[in-house]
């Protein structure tokens, strides 16, 4: 199972958000020494998400982004309000993120996704975020009524392989990972699923890998310490 500590990035600092609402917001300092500081610890891979980008379509974060993306060595998967396929490509071709997470754009412009799609193909992460069993959109404050399976299978046609499924309810909570609802959407989507929103401390990794997910962000609690990003790495490559 692969393992993408994340670095959520606000008004240029790294930072956790308490359901996803902007005024719930703790600082962990510059983005780049949180980066650095996961990679140290052996991450292969690193989520950062432009909270400014998602919130408010905001270029604010921009040269913090790029700063942190060239100044490390492993991968970096980008997202936060990316709606635009000169956008997508700034990203992968110029800034050299590894994958692209859409998110609104998946539900807003269809056209658009279809389009990066063809052109990036596996470089290309759906983001889908959910309440109640259905999408929410625009930094979480809207949401549609689609499914996240819906939205899944809608994505595989157009050539995505890998989502990123983000239990809101449990987002930043520390409360567990919703290891059922991510079960049952790879199983019935057949795709690569990340797990989002709740991972608390070494027990959600033991159950996801037990599961067979693909993959599981980790967020508030390797910020907290209730989860140790190195030990975590280690438990998830175990055979």
């Amino acid at each position: 199972m692969l393992l993408f500590p994340a670095v959520d990035v606000l008004d240029n600092r790294a930072v956790r958000l308490l359901y996803g609402k902007r005024n719930e917001v703790t600082d962990y300092g510059t983005p780049l020494e949180r980066a650095l500081a996961w990679q140290e610890k052996g991450a292969e891979y690193l989520h950062l998400v432009d909270l400014n980008g998602a919130f408010d379509d905001s270029l604010i974060n921009n040269k913090t982004l790029c700063e942190l993306v060239k100044n490390i060595s492993i991968p970096v998967e980008i997202g936060g309000g990316i709606k635009s396929y000169d956008r997508v490509r700034y990203y992968l071709e110029e800034v050299g993120a590894s994958r692209v997470i859409i998110g609104t754009a998946l539900v807003k412009d269809p056209d658009m996704t279809e389009r990066v799609c063809a052109k990036y193909g596996d470089r290309i992460v759906a983001g889908i975020d959910a309440i109640n069993d259905r999408v929410a959109i625009k930094g979480w404050v809207e949401k549609v009524d689609i499914t996240p399976l819906e939205l899944s299978l809608k994505m595989k046609e157009r050539g995505v392989n890998t989502v990123i499924f983000t239990d809101i309810s449990r987002d930043g909570a520390l409360s567990g990972v919703n290891v059922d609802a991510t079960e049952t959407l790879q199983r019935l989507s057949g795709m690569n699923i990340i797990a989002s929103g709740g991972v608390k401390n070494i027990d959600d990794i033991v159950k996801l890998k037990e599961r067979g997910i693909y993959g599981a962000i980790l967020g508030r609690a390797i910020y907290t310490g209730d989860l140790d990003v190195k030990e975590a790495i280690k438990v998830a490559k175990e055979i």
